[in-house]
């Protein structure tokens, strides 16, 4: 079960929709707000976006799935974990935060949540240009920035922006980490400036019992887009490894 980060959609997850269903069904979602799914009022919180998950993956009638969430997914992944601890059989945790407020501290989650608030009402092109900058390292093919730009400029929507941003700056999941009793893959690239793995991702491995932390050397914040071979053949390994 493929979980996308803010400004995105279910396309996102494309190398690994590829790449992983050999081995395994693999389902990528559209988060209420993104591509094809329903708008959520601005209070949904994350708590919605878990029971609206756990609904989803109900409904697709998928017995204890393993759950990978980029981004604002890899918060999302830890919230399903804790109001719903029966459903994931495992996690991967890709560029992940324990929130903006649990891992960024209150100050830096305000600054983002007004940030998404006043992108919602300015031009989505010009967001999304801007916003592209602090996810892919200079180094990344210019064809791999626009494919995703394409998902970005047909999947964001203002309603999406607003509850994303208040779910993800209200949300603190430091309390959650320590009864995720699942085993947790957590990766990160060494050039994210949104989630960077010192001290986010070390914070979040150290948090969770049952985790290994591995960081890609070159890579920023879209960790699958960056290196999905590598990211494909890590996951690939780890959910072969979970009983």
């Amino acid at each position: 079960m493929l979980l996308h980060g803010a400004f995105a959609d279910s396309r996102d997850w494309l190398p690994q929709l590829d790449g992983l269903s050999d081995d395994f069904t693999v389902v990528a979602w559209d988060a209420p707000g993104c591509g094809g799914s329903f708008d959520p009022p601005e209070d949904f919180g994350l708590a919605g976006y878990a029971d609206c998950l756990a609904d989803f993956i109900d409904a697709l009638g998928l017995a204890r799935p393993h759950v990978c969430g980029l981004s604002f997914g890899g918060g999302l992944a830890i919230e399903l974990a804790r109001r719903h601890r029966a459903l994931p059989r495992s996690l991967v945790l890709a560029s992940a935060y324990a929130g903006w407020a649990g891992s960024l501290g209150r100050e830096e989650a305000e600054r983002r949540r007004a940030e998404f608030l006043r992108n919602a009402d300015r031009p989505l092109e010009d967001v999304v240009r801007e916003f592209t900058t602090t996810l892919f390292t200079d180094s990344v093919p210019h064809e791999v920035v626009d494919e995703a730009v394409d998902v970005m400029l047909g999947a964001t929507r203002a309603a999406g922006m607003r509850a994303m941003g208040n779910a993800f700056a209200d949300a603190d999941l430091r309390d959650a980490l320590s009864s995720i009793d699942v085993p947790t893959l957590l990766i990160y690239g060494d050039a994210d400036q949104r989630s960077p793995p010192s001290p986010v991702g070390e914070a979040l491995h150290s948090g969770i019992p049952a985790s290994r932390l591995i960081v890609f050397e070159g890579p920023g914040h879209v960790v699958n887009l960056e290196e999905p071979e590598r990211f494909n053949e890590e996951v690939r390994s780890f959910l072969r490894g979970v009983a």
